[in-house]
């Protein structure tokens, strides 16, 4: 299925291939077009992978989503989780990371998985269903503040996909990220700074197809007080970066992740990461 999906994709509709081609261009400006072309393809595997193991996962017998995604470097997180202190994971577009949080759970790390609501009803009940296989919790955006001051005692992974586009740049915290002045989410600072949380970083690899390693990376450990603010989301993006370096193919280069400009807010941007 993924095979006749990525011919359709690729060949036939040229998914976002504009989008895409330019987003690489611009962040590997070292690379020949030949070599883009080869990595676009790359990508066009990945994606069509991720779609159809993402369709599956409803009827995935937990065995096997166990045995396709594997952890590393998970011990200081799950120390944290025995001794009932919850943690920020800072995940991204990377590989298939709608099976994270179900395997996380089925790995003992529990997870609330949040998300951005959908419009779309149908659409918004598919990614409820998805974000709760095997008992991870789906905690929408705009409930973020809420859920958190609930669930205070209750020690679990906060997991957020911190690489998308803020809905309002002005109040992003703009950082050079691939070659481009970026805007980034700066709630993800501010919430752990304002629940004293231990962030990490998840990396996920693919091993092969259908198979991932997951490994964490520490970012951050309050106290906080002497931290400089913007520390956080910058050694996220360092990390994040350096990933995508090392395995370009895996990350969402169709995401429109540099629709907006810095100069275009230049003036207006007001930034609060406590």
């Amino acid at each position: 299925m993924a095979n006749a999906l990525y011919f359709l994709l690729a060949y036939l509709i040229r998914y976002r291939r504009g989008t895409i081609r330019e987003n690489m261009k611009a962040s590997f400006p070292e690379l020949t077009d030949a070599a883009i072309n080869r990595l676009t393809k790359q990508f066009y595997r990945n994606l069509t992978d991720l779609i159809v193991e993402t369709l599956k996962l409803p009827g995935l017998p937990a065995s096997e989503l166990a045995q396709r995604v594997t952890f590393h470097n998970d011990e200081p997180v799950r120390a944290y989780l025995a001794g009932g202190q919850a943690i920020i994971g800072m995940a991204s577009h990377q590989c298939n990371w709608e099976w994270i949080p179900s395997a996380s759970v089925l790995n003992g790390m529990p997870v609330d998985s949040v998300y951005k609501p959908l419009k779309s009803p149908f659409f918004e009940k598919l990614m409820h269903l998805l974000r709760s296989r095997f008992g991870a919790y789906p905690l929408p955006m705009n409930k973020i503040p809420r859920e958190m001051v609930a669930r205070r005692h209750m020690p679990r992974i906060v997991a957020l996909v911190a690489d998308q586009v803020p809905d309002q740049p002005e109040h992003g915290y703009w950082m050079p990220f691939l070659h481009r002045d970026t805007p980034f989410y700066p709630g993800t600072e501010r919430l752990a700074r304002s629940f004293n949380l231990p962030v990490f970083f998840l990396e996920t690899v693919r091993i092969r197809r259908g198979y991932y390693k997951a490994t964490f990376y520490s970012i951050a450990e309050p106290p906080y007080d002497t931290l400089p603010n913007g520390a956080i989301l910058e050694r996220y993006r360092d990390l994040l970066e350096q990933s995508i370096r090392h395995h370009p193919a895996d990350w969402l280069w169709s995401h429109k992740r540099w629709k907006h400009t810095k100069e275009t807010y230049e003036g207006r941007i007001q930034v609060k990461l406590e």
